[in-house]
């Protein structure tokens, strides 16, 4: 069967492959459409599993608001470089629609979910199709969605998809001051990363970890270990309490307080008084690229010496 250029170029917006691969797919499956996809789904998972062990610390958090759900997602590249991208940064976005849309409680299951804007493949599916396109390992690494129950969630993203974050506010009032609100609070949670957002979630394991630790600091400095049993347990119960401070949202210093002491916790009070209304944080999510994962190290010049060589 002849192979037209038009058949090439539907293949292509079909699959996003390049175009002498989607000429090759219809040559070897004699100009069958499906057949062809099938032979480029073939080839994209190839060449995936040869990607596969390279190190994808790279890429893009992207958050989704839609009405009153909010999904997080973390998709990695092996490079910044293709984290700008438009085709990597339209396919994060794409994620991002399907976890607000999904009932999937961990990865494997969203993996296995059918792709949004292609039923007939999986996520998985699409995720291997766009490797092939791109060109380096791309990994769908995390995903969190929440659902507001009783007040609203609103969604902030810092340095151009280099920290996601979404906070869930409890409230019976929610306007534009409400919303302005807890957006500033999703910058004060990119900005200050906080772990909690109260002392209320801070487990009695924890702390007594933190006091294990800092009572064996104070032990091993020999000024601070002749100090009284009393004036020891204080320090440790200062240490503690700074460091919950630091650790918990409502304790923290409010980034755009003016006087620099305002808290978290006393920023909300305020507008609390301003709506008429409670106005609190009842959870949050906070995905910052790469964090945790080992990252390449490039040497360029040794890279380009061994191409050389």
């Amino acid at each position: 069967m002849a192979i037209t250029a038009s058949m090439v170029k539907d293949l292509r917006e079909m699959t996003g492959a390049g175009m002498m691969d989607c000429k090759k797919a219809l040559n070897e499956t004699n100009g069958d459409m499906d057949a062809a996809v099938e032979y480029l789904r073939k080839n994209g998972q190839a060449k995936a599993e040869k990607k596969a062990g390279r190190i994808a610390a790279e890429g893009l958090c992207t958050v989704v608001v839609k009405d009153n759900a909010a999904a997080v997602v973390e998709v990695n590249s092996e490079t910044d470089f293709v984290a700008k991208n438009d085709t990597f940064r339209d396919f994060v976005t794409a994620v991002a629609n399907q976890a607000v849309a999904s009932d999937a409680t961990d990865i494997d299951a969203f993996m296995g979910e059918s792709w949004n804007e292609d039923a007939s493949k999986t996520v998985q599916e699409a995720l291997v199709e766009k490797i092939a396109v791109i060109g380096e390992n791309l990994k769908i690494r995390r995903f969190e969605k929440i659902v507001a129950t009783e007040g609203c969630v609103v969604s902030y993203v810092h340095g151009g998809g280099r920290i996601g974050v979404i906070v869930e506010g409890a409230t019976s009032v929610v306007n534009d001051e409400v919303k302005e609100a807890l957006g500033n609070i999703a910058m004060q949670i990119a900005a200050m990363n906080p772990k909690y957002v109260s002392r209320d979630e801070v487990s009695a394991d924890y702390i007594a970890h933190e006091k294990e630790i800092l009572l064996a600091q104070i032990m091993n400095d020999p000024k601070e270990s002749q100090k009284p049993e009393k004036v020891i347990n204080g320090m440790i119960e200062g240490r503690i309490s700074k460091e919950l401070k630091d650790i918990c949202l409502v304790d923290q210093v409010y980034v755009k307080a003016e006087d620099g002491k305002q808290t978290v916790g006393k920023y909300l009070e305020e507008v609390s008084k301003k709506v008429g209304a409670p106005v609190s944080v009842k959870r949050f999510v906070r995905f910052e690229t790469g964090e945790g994962l080992e990252k390449k190290n490039e040497d360029f010049a040794a890279e380009v010496a061994a191409q050389l060589g």
